[in-house]
């Protein structure tokens, strides 16, 4: 499973809109939609944020692994 894939597998779970998750990070919709289909990757700043909001690792994030 890819990063983007795991971003949208989690924030599904929260139950956020890609405008909410974008709200929270102060980044637009367009951010999320390319981070979640691979066209874009989240920077260092927001790697961390997106663990935090979502509760889970940086290394659960950027490894291969499901």
């Amino acid at each position: 499973m890819i990063l983007g894939e795991k971003i949208k597998l989690i924030r599904k779970k929260f139950g956020l809109s890609q405008d909410e998750l974008g709200a929270k990070l102060n980044v637009s919709r367009q951010a999320i939609t390319k981070w979640e289909t691979g066209k874009g990757t989240p920077d260092v700043e927001n790697l961390r944020a997106i663990s935090a909001i979502l509760n889970i690792s940086i290394d659960y994030l950027i490894s291969n692994s499901r």
